[in-house]
């Protein structure tokens, strides 16, 4: 549907789940990705051999976007290797559920620093790198956990809500740079996340969702390829609900 010919996209969390499903889209659509990931080097390289057919429009990162340092260090590298960056999408999530009476601060700190602080710390460099040409396009997938509040989330839920609340600011700050940031929020989507859930508990998610059904990867991939296409220009600070109508 979308031209991306030319264009360098930066996937965070790129090589699993929904984020691999993006990954992919991208390279369909004729982009050059990098696609980072902070743990799993087999699952990894397991995953570029499957998009082996697409050679070198596809570059493994490993490092952790809650470490500035380590952020700073991938774009001065990307800088070198690539002459611009028109998108971003910031899909690097982590979960650590439990009520708040018994959830520890280390599960706090740890979901807050990868969603939202990294959240942060990609979307700084990648301004910066962005304002040399005047032009990028942000994504962020945030969560409708963000708006939803589901019980022994709260620490995601405030990573999720914080991801849109900042994109409200940086999208007034920017906007002269023919700069966007929008973002996604997928409800229950069928990733390798879900597989394991038990039946009874699927079923109950199910009933939850109006279209009595989980969404598809794609379906959340063609709304990314959208924000971050050139004809999504006048859309900024904006969010989109994916959810089957499972909306706050």
């Amino acid at each position: 549907m979308f031209n991306f010919n030319s264009q360098h996209v930066i996937v965070t969390g790129g090589t699993r789940g929904i984020g691999a499903g993006i990954t992919e889209s991208f390279l369909k659509a004729g982009a050059t990705v990098v696609a980072t990931y902070s743990g799993n080097d087999e699952a990894a390289q397991k995953f570029k051999d499957h998009l082996s057919s697409f050679g070198d429009k596809l570059i493994l990162k490993k490092f952790n976007v809650a470490n500035a340092s380590e952020v700073e260090a991938f774009f001065s590298d990307f800088d070198k290797q690539f002459p611009s960056l028109e998108i971003l999408i910031n899909n690097a999530g982590i979960r650590r559920d439990q009520i708040v009476a018994s959830m520890g601060e280390g599960d706090w700190d740890a979901v807050i620093d990868t969603n939202l602080k990294g959240t942060y710390n990609m979307t700084k460099f990648a301004v910066l790198t962005m304002m040399k040409n005047r032009y990028g396009r942000i994504v962020n997938m945030s969560s409708v956990g963000g708006k939803l509040g589901l019980p022994g989330q709260a620490n995601y839920a405030a990573s999720k809500a914080g991801q849109i609340a900042m994109s409200l600011s940086v999208s007034k700050e920017v906007a002269k740079r023919n700069i966007t940031i929008n973002n996604v929020c997928p409800g229950f989507i069928e990733t390798e996340l879900i597989k394991d859930l038990p039946d009874e508990q699927v079923k109950e998610y199910k009933s939850q969702v109006p279209m009595k059904r989980f969404g598809k990867v794609e379906e959340v991939s063609h709304a990314v390829l959208f924000f971050a296409s050139k004809e999504a220009s006048y859309i900024t600070g904006a969010t989109l609900d994916i959810a089957g109508g499972l909306n706050a």
